[in-house]
């Protein structure tokens, strides 16, 4: 068995690299952490390489590095670096289906996490991340996923220029609303339509808003003014998911 020991290695040098976005965009390729997201990886990803603690058995069939803790310190982005690191390819486009969920702007990588997690449990068909959303591949996304990420087509779009493309689709498209909006549970849904949720603090920008067909809201406790966006989000698309069944 060859082991790395080197922190000066080329290939760790790359490795540790790919904690940057810009550097994930340029290879096309991302970090991931830990047995059990390696494991979600291989079975819908491309998984090009494994990192492994030296004596780590991992009996895969994917070219293998052996390294030292030292190097897993360097590469991983955890306090506690786990004995297990995959260098995986960005995932492929696939066609959008019926059932779109539209992020507009979201920012924590936990929320988007949580809401990609939802998305796999209701049955959405594409979620489409706009312009300046946190980066998907970002490793605390990655991890709030719990790996369901592989099991979601996820896309980048400018979120104007596509949700007018939807229109001529014939997709209905739909924001929040809580003054203008209809009770979630009462709504009329399309067989095609576009769900809009948007950044933590300002919500959906107004230009995007104004290109809905339709909005909705959740009905809640008075005393309770707001729900965090990830849990607005499920409660969303539970009670969607229902409705097209």
């Amino acid at each position: 068995m060859n082991i790395i020991t080197s922190l000066d290695n080329n290939k760790v040098k790359s490795w540790s690299k790919l904690k940057s976005k810009k550097y994930r965009d340029q290879t096309g390729l991302f970090l991931v952490e830990g047995q059990h997201l390696v494991l979600e990886a291989l079975k819908k990803a491309q998984v090009e390489e494994i990192i492994l603690k030296e004596d780590t058995i991992f009996p895969v069939d994917v070219k293998k590095y052996y390294v030292t803790l030292d190097i897993l310190k360097k590469i991983s982005s955890m306090v506690s670096p786990p004995d297990i690191i995959a260098v995986v390819k960005k995932l492929e486009e696939k066609p959008i289906g019926k059932r779109l969920l539209l992020i507009d702007e979201l920012q924590d990588p936990g929320n988007l996490g949580t809401i990609i997690r939802s998305a796999v449990a209701f049955n959405i068909d594409t979620i489409v991340l706009g312009t300046n959303t946190v980066d998907l591949y970002n490793e605390k996304v990655i991890r709030a996923t719990q790996g369901l990420l592989f099991h979601q087509n996820i896309i980048k779009r400018e979120l104007k220029d596509f949700i007018k493309k939807l229109k001529k689709e014939d997709f209905q498209i739909i924001g929040t609303n809580v003054k203008y909006g209809e009770d979630i549970t009462k709504i009329d849904l399309s067989s095609k339509y576009a769900f809009i949720m948007g950044n933590e603090g300002n919500g959906v920008r107004e230009e995007i808003l104004n290109l809905c067909d339709k909005y909705l809201y959740i009905k809640m406790n008075d005393a309770c003014e707001s729900l965090n966006v990830a849990v607005a989000t499920g409660i969303i698309l539970y009670e969607l998911d229902k409705k097209g069944e």
